[in-house]
């Protein structure tokens, strides 16, 4: 395993050792082509400073000169050759030389022994390289520091450990290249204790004050996350050098302690030692997380000084602190300038566009990749997907598919995954579903991808199917697959379901989390339990503006007006800055709650308050506050002068506004331009057609549902969803295949006596249908809220509150309806529609008659 610290020495005196290597290897190659008949000590000489130095070729090419003189290696000259052919990997050259070992009656000396166990360690035949230490008759602790040396150089560390333990009882004492090599077996299992352990052998064995030693603990203890302990080994090494400093930042990065990094980079700045390529890459990362640009400028600057410009790992590590601090421009010129751009390059550069938003760059990119030759790996692909997700861009998503099948990638983990993620994002849940069940190992995340991808698509039932699989399986859940399952409860507003899921959250611990705490937030929100979302958003520990963001939101669509904004302040006064999305809630709270004046206060001075431009969502609140309110001339002249095109959310809200105030003139530009911007929809023509019926222009009625046939464009059905006893129940308009439905159409019937009884008069005017009035109340007490609420009420216990989502805006007639029978019934029923959260209670609703 290649340590930080170990080629941070090596960059230190490598250009000086180099030097006088190669110039001692030289004349050696001299003195053996100028003698007549040079001996087996010349050629040994030659070929252990061939391999000493890197030059393994060279060294097996000098071993086969020799071996065609007719020369014969002895126990100094096979060392080098297998040294050689360990470094080059060449397993069946080092076969040759060990049956020339054999031959030659070496096999049993210690140290061609233990260059046989390296060679073979290195070539992974690690069951030969056991069995070869095993024959050695005496074993030292150098042969055991070849042995477990070579399985942490290959990552097993835990059989190194094991090895060590075996060498300490079988009575060898360790040396300080034994105790090195257990320092970074126990950095790679991140094994604490393990480590403290070593740490006193260090001291009982007397090596604690080597200075290699030091290092090696200072870098073991920063990687596992003991900083602290780290910096106690650190404060005890008498002249820190460059190694030492570089160990300890590094360890701050690695865990995201990127202040405490900075401090030490300038500590070491202020001791006199001097930065390397290794000290600048670890500050370029701190600077990168916490965003400090100017900082990262400078670095760039000692990096150039440093004459490293043609480093590839230092135009990466510029790639990656210019992104992370919101310049693409500068990191997009460091790749630019690249000399060679190698694959992790290209890679970083991709990464950075999609992790800054710039999908359509990152996917325009990749062509390029391939253009260039460099070829492309997992990673390439999962984050090309990552775009192709964000841009839904399907015949793209099924184009890298069919790369990743054809260069043999389908079956990796990661790019699994991502197709996962990428299908179910682009609405190809067909093709999604095959490539999890095609899957033959399938991993939490794959599970995550595909309970997300059924949320996001509205099959919240199959999504906790899937939930039940996993755990059939033995796969324990985290935050994130929590968090999809509460997010497909919201959408289905199952909230027993969602109740369950946020025991699930408890039971493992991630209350804590805030990814979990932000979802059950939005969940209960969205379930119509307001009173649930805020108990959980009080036990969030530590609420981002993703939690508060959440809170308002929740309160806005159940409107709570005056609430939302009081939390709104709060989070102001807890000094959490809003973002666009927040304030998109702030303005629909005051629109659900019809609070004109403050909405406008936060609208005009959004930029010089909050430091943020207005979007269209911001312009289409306004639009349609104004407009609920009855000040439909401000909504258009706001209309007229916004800074962009109004888009279909635009025209939508003024054509919602022109229908409540029955403004003919007004309903039908804002049906003409949601015509041409969004014709497939049916909503503009029904709610048109409503507007001409509330005048009595049922001519102009007439028309519109002629121009919807003649158009084939079709209404959407409304559907109602209710859940009882953990089941979904659908239910659309006339709807007689429940297994209750005589129960239900019973119910219905019982609750008209009572509703006309009570002053009830159903709204006729509202339905399109060209029949009888009769007629008319018959279609009205047939929609689907009706039953999914009369359902309900022979479903649920007496007294619990019925719970009823539906697909459109709820309809003027039902609305009515419901604040008569909650209040006959004495029960709450909590409807959600497209727009909001009705809660209708003793006899009125939350919304104030104002939705």
């Amino acid at each position: 395993m290649a340590e930080a610290f170990v080629s941070a020495v090596v960059g230190v005196v490598a250009s000086k050792v180099a030097s006088v290597a190669v110039e001692k290897i030289n004349q050696t190659r001299k003195l053996v082509d100028e003698s007549p008949e040079p001996d087996l000590v010349s050629w040994s000489a030659l070929i252990s400073g061939y391999a000493q130095n890197g030059f393994a070729r060279d060294a097996i090419w000098a071993f086969h000169e020799m071996h065609l003189l007719g020369l014969k290696c002895n126990e100094f000259t096979f060392p080098s050759v297998l040294k050689a052919c360990a470094f080059t990997k060449d397993l069946e050259l080092g076969r040759q030389v060990h049956g020339i070992v054999v031959v030659n009656g070496f096999e049993s000396d210690e140290y061609v022994g233990n260059s046989l166990v390296v060679l073979y360690s290195k070539c992974g035949k690690f069951g030969d390289s056991r069995r070869l230490f095993e024959d050695i008759p005496e074993r030292s602790v150098v042969s055991w520091n070849a042995l477990f040396s070579c399985y942490v150089q290959s990552d097993y560390f835990g059989e190194a450990v094991e090895l060590f333990r075996e060498m300490v009882l079988s009575g060898i004492r360790p040396n300080e290249f034994s105790l090195s090599s257990m320092i970074n077996a126990c950095t790679g299992l991140e094994d604490s204790g393990e480590g403290r352990k070593i740490h006193g052998f260090l001291i009982k064995l007397g090596y604690d004050s080597d200075p290699f030693s030091k290092n090696a603990l200072v870098d073991m203890y920063a990687k596992i996350g003991n900083l602290e302990d780290a910096v106690v080994v650190f404060e005890e090494i008498r002249e820190p050098d460059i190694v030492s400093w570089n160990a300890l930042i590094a360890g701050c990065v690695l865990h995201d302690k990127h202040d405490s990094a900075l401090e030490f980079f300038g500590q070491m700045r202020l001791s006199g030692t001097h930065s390397n390529m290794f000290t600048l890459s670890s500050a370029l990362k701190a600077c990168a997380g916490i965003g400090l640009k100017e900082l990262g400028r400078q670095l760039h600057c000692n990096l150039i000084k440093l004459n490293v410009g043609s480093d590839p790992f230092v135009h990466v590590g510029l790639i990656d602190m210019y992104s992370k601090s919101g310049l693409m421009n500068d990191a997009r010129m460091v790749f630019n300038l690249m000399p060679d751009k190698d694959l992790i390059a290209w890679n970083a550069v991709i990464s950075a566009h999609s992790q800054n938003g710039e999908d359509m760059e990152a996917l325009l990119l990749f062509p390029l990749m391939h253009e260039a030759g460099v070829g492309f790996n997992q990673t390439t692909l999962s984050t090309v997907l990552k775009s192709v997700a964000s841009l839904q861009v399907n015949y793209v998503c099924k184009q890298i598919h069919a790369l990743s099948a054809k260069s043999g990638f389908e079956s990796d983990r990661y790019v699994v995954n991502s197709l996962i993620d990428a299908y179910g994002k682009c609405a190809l849940l067909e093709d999604a579903t095959r490539i999890f069940r095609e899957c033959l190992i399938v991993d939490l995340v794959g599970f995550t991808s595909m309970i997300t991808a059924y949320s996001q698509s509205g099959q919240g039932e199959e999504a906790l199917k899937l939930y039940l699989e996993m755990l059939d399986r033995g796969i324990e859940p985290d935050p994130y697959v929590c968090s999809s399952l509460l997010n497909a409860c919201a959408n289905l507003s199952a909230y027993e379901q969602g109740k369950q899921v946020h025991v699930h959250v408890l039971k493992h611990g991630f209350m804590y989390d805030n990814f979990a705490g932000n979802s059950l937030v939005n969940m209960y929100a969205k379930c119509g339990s307001i009173d649930d979302a805020e108990r959980a958003f009080s036990s969030i520990p530590e609420r981002g503006i993703v939690s508060w963001s959440a809170m308002i939101g929740g309160l806005a669509q159940h409107g709570h007006g005056k609430e939302a904004l009081r939390v709104f302040n709060q989070m102001l006064k807890y000094g959490v800055s809003p973002n666009q999305i927040t304030l998109v809630s702030v303005l629909c709270a005051c629109n659900h709650a019809g609070l004109v004046t403050e909405a406008q206060k936060y609208f005009r001075s959004m930029k010089e308050l909050f430091g943020f431009e207005r979007m269209q969502e911001h312009y289409a609140c306004m639009i349609d506050l104004l407009g609920r309110a009855g000040r439909l001339d401000e909504a258009m002249e706001l209309v007229n002068t916004m800074p962009f095109q109004a888009d279909g959310s635009v025209w939508g809200a003024l054509l919602g506004a022109a229908r409540i105030h029955k403004n003919v003139e007004i309903g039908q530009r804002a049906a003409e331009m949601l015509l041409i911007l969004e014709p497939e929809k049916s909503g503009t023509h029904v709610l048109l057609a409503n507007i001409y019926a509330s005048v009595g222009m049922w001519n102009n009625v007439a028309k519109m549902r002629r121009l919807m046939k003649d158009c084939n464009v079709k209404k959407e059905p409304g559907v109602s969803w209710i859940e009882v006893k953990d089941k979904i129940y659908t239910f659309i308009a006339g709807d007689r295949s429940h297994v209750r439905s005589e129960e239900i159409y019973a119910k219905l019937d019982e609750l008209s006596e009572r509703l006309s009884k009570a002053g009830y008069i159903p709204k006729v005017e509202f339905d399109l249908h060209d029949v009888e009035r009769d007629e008319k109340e018959k279609l009205l007490y047939h929609h689907s809220e009706k039953l999914a609420v009369a359902f309900g009420l022979i479903a649920t216990p007496a007294g619990a509150p019925i719970r009823v989502k539906k697909n459109l805006r709820v309809c003027m007639d039902c609305h009515t309806a419901f604040k008569f029978i909650s209040k006959i019934v004495s029960r709450e029923i909590i409807l959600r529609d497209i727009n909001r959260y009705h809660h209708f209670k003793d006899g009125s609703c939350s919304c104030g008659d104002y939705w």
